[in-house]
């Protein structure tokens, strides 16, 4: 039994320079306020709005900034915003809506990007080879952490030499698992 440790992964921005430098002024930086498990990867202090034709929520951004500007959310908070959502990979934005983000400096208006976060694992290289697994592949995460067990399906496994070993679900699923925060997960091919 090969186990892993799965997180929620909560609402998030990702920014590209231009549209971080639009929203908080020019040259700013962001700033780091807490390490994520994927190397590199950190939250930061700078939050902002976004708006959807119904509503709007405050977020997080997450960094490094990126080549371009992505906001995921839950299925429940798409809802909340309006926005018709699709579940997908991370980058994969081709047809997706976009929304309005609102920061203390300015406003972008996103023709693309808003995604629900299509699960997934991430493994290095050498993981990968230790649980058996091929970049792309689907498999399974068992949680039986509680009265709630449940087993995910399609669960894609990404594999990089930068990747920190851990299962990303959003709140949705985190809450269908009653889940209190990170926990271990078992993988089933």
């Amino acid at each position: 039994m090969k186990k892993m440790i799965v997180e929620t992964s909560a609402r998030h921005i990702h920014l590209t320079q231009e549209d971080l430098e639009t929203l908080f002024g020019k040259d700013v930086q962001l700033t780091p306020k807490k390490a994520l498990s994927q190397v590199g990867q950190f939250a930061c202090v700078e939050k902002v709005e976004v708006i959807g034709p119904k509503g709007s929520i405050k977020m997080s951004i997450l960094g490094p900034v990126r080549p371009e500007t992505q906001v995921e959310i839950s299925k429940t908070e798409a809802r909340t915003l309006g926005i018709d959502a699709p579940i997908r990979m991370s980058s994969d934005l081709e047809g997706t809506p976009g929304c309005k983000v609102i920061g203390p400096k300015g406003e972008i208006t996103l023709d693309k990007g808003v995604i629900v976060a299509k699960r997934h694992a991430h493994f290095t290289p050498e993981q990968a080879v230790e649980f058996g697994v091929t970049d792309g592949q689907n498999i399974q995460i068992k949680l039986d952490y509680n009265e709630r067990a449940l087993i995910f399906g399609d669960v894609i496994a990404r594999v990089s030499k930068t990747a920190g070993l851990a299962v990303h679900i959003d709140t949705d699923e985190a809450n269908a698992a009653g889940l209190p925060g990170t926990v271990d997960g078992e993988v089933i091919l």
